[in-house]
């Protein structure tokens, strides 16, 4: 069967906009990657106050931040393989949808294990869309130069979503109530859904990979199984027999995943790309980069607000000129690895941002905003070159045809280490509160147990006792939850001195890292 000229003449403009409609749906594009990235790091300057609404146990309260970013990173992969099979903009339309409906849900959610839901549902409606948009990007902008920049704004709006996100939370908290800051999301998705059913062209891949459903259940049961496991580490009263076996089953079905990996001819997630040691520790360097830099902002908002006495909208403002060196560094990050090489400016980024995190978790100093200033403003350069430069070494490590595959990596990369960092420093910092409470006389054994579960709890213990007693209750709530975070920093810090070793070590110009695969 043949098809009219006409007919020709439409399919080419269906599949290959004009050149107003490709910057239409890039804007389309961008603003939902925007909202992805808001969506990231919102919710954590109104921990405080959902926690008193709430009042969520410690884990539950890890699940409710990162539950969001984990669920990306588990779902990205194989909502890119959906996007390749049923269409691209089906793929996103139905992303942008289900990012909406979540954003209501979550915004009216009664209790923890809803708002854990909605939040769950919400990585799933942003896994469509960035699984989707990728490979419509690369459709609409056929020329290399056109599509380079297109990708660069793409991923600059995710970074800069993630920046204002704690600024924008905290100017809503401190009008409305916590609810707001998922409500927001409505109407800019409602836009964004009507905007790309008219300018978003269809497109699929003719060569879809093989889809592997046990590589799918084996990489969602192990995440979670994980991240389930560590998560449980900040209850009171040591590790549960049952969170032990499911965290130990989440490790086991990882460790398949990826031996199943290495055997498909048709891989979920191609990992002979991790042979080339310069791609191995690009993805090294972001992922711990950008988990530490993630949790770093979670950590920083609850300790303004709680320690420090800040109100919501006061602390997203403090996080200013963390934001601000965030995106010069990344400004920046293309010119100093031209001039430095990529070896010199992402060790330097790398151990810069240790060393200004090493001297927020020693320095009593930092208590005084004048002092932190500039060790924000330190961590933020370090860690907008290292999401740069990482990004871009990732990318071109690989042979010009496996682009995508190695895309799909740093996407997950970013978005996995963001999940990973919350939950692996929001637990240290749990179990540093929890052992810096000691035993106080003035509570019964149930309450003692509940302050020791958050420093929310302990608020809400202090409301019904005695002027004296609660002063000093929150006192020693205050003392043990700014030892808590300082212990995490710290533990981000050396963290952060391992990978900077590595990199300097591992991209050293006899390394045999310039092959590509």
């Amino acid at each position: 069967m043949t098809l009219s000229r006409s007919a020709c003449a439409r399919h080419r403009h269906h599949h290959q906009p004009g050149s107003r409609r490709r910057w239409l749906v890039l804007a389309v594009l961008c603003t939902s990657l925007l909202l992805a990235g808001i969506d990231l790091t919102v919710l954590q300057v109104a921990v405080p106050s959902l926690a008193r609404d709430l009042a969520p146990s410690g884990p539950g309260l890890l699940w409710i931040v990162d539950v969001y970013s984990l669920t990306v990173a588990a779902f990205l992969i194989v909502c890119g393989t959906l996007a390749d099979r049923i269409g691209r903009k089906k793929v996103a339309l139905a992303g942008f949808a289900v990012f909406g409906l979540a954003s209501l849900a979550a915004a009216f959610a009664a209790d923890t294990p809803q708002l854990i839901a909605a939040r769950a549902v919400l990585g799933l409606g942003t896994a469509l869309i960035m699984a989707a948009t990728v490979a419509i990007l690369r459709n609409v902008f056929p020329d290399d130069r056109e599509r380079g920049f297109a990708i660069g704004l793409w991923t600059a709006s995710h970074s800069v979503g993630t920046t204002l996100g704690p600024l924008i939370g905290g100017l809503l908290v401190e009008h409305f109530n916590w609810g707001s800051v998922f409500l927001v999301n409505v109407p800019i998705v409602a836009v964004v859904l009507v905007a790309g059913a008219i300018y978003l062209p269809e497109s699929r891949n003719p060569e879809t990979r093989r889809w592997d459903p046990a590589s799918v259940v084996l990489s969602v049961a192990g995440l979670g199984g994980f991240a389930y496991g560590l998560k449980q580490i900040a209850v009171p009263g040591g590790l549960p027999p049952a969170a032990l076996a499911i965290g130990g089953g989440g490790i086991a079905s990882l460790a398949w995943f990826v031996r199943r990996q290495h055997r498909l001819t048709q891989p979920l997630l191609d990992l002979s790309l991790f042979r080339n040691r310069r791609f191995s520790v690009a993805v090294l360097a972001v992922f711990g980069c950008f988990g530490s830099y993630v949790a770093m902002l979670f950590l920083l908002m609850q300790w303004f607000q709680q320690s420090r006495g800040f109100s919501p909208l006061e602390a997203g403002a403090a996080i200013v000129p963390l934001a601000a060196a965030n995106a010069l560094g990344a400004t920046l990050a293309p010119w100093l690895a031209n001039r430095f090489g990529d070896r010199i400016a992402m060790t330097t980024a790398l151990a810069s941002f240790a060393v200004a995190l090493g001297f927020f978790a020693l320095s009593p100093a930092v208590s005084s905003y004048t002092v932190l200033v500039p060790v924000l403003v330190v961590a933020g350069f370090g860690a907008g070159i290292i999401m740069t430069s990482g990004a871009d070494a990732i990318t071109s490590a690989v042979r010009p045809e496996r682009a995508g595959e190695a895309a799909a990596i740093q996407e997950t990369s970013f978005e996995l280490s963001a999940g990973v960092g919350v939950a692996v420093l929001g637990s240290v910092l749990a179990v540093g509160y929890r052992l810096r409470i000691p035993d106080l006389p003035y509570l019964s054994g149930g309450q003692l147990t509940e302050v020791r579960a958050s420093i929310a709890s302990a608020s809400g213990i202090a409301d019904g006792l005695p002027r004296a007693a609660a002063d000093t209750l929150l006192a020693t709530a205050n003392s043990a939850f700014d030892h808590g975070v300082r212990i995490s920093v710290g533990c981000a810090a050396i963290v952060l001195v391992v990978i900077s070793v590595a990199t300097l070590t591992l991209l050293a110009p006899s390394s045999p890292v310039f092959k590509r695969v």
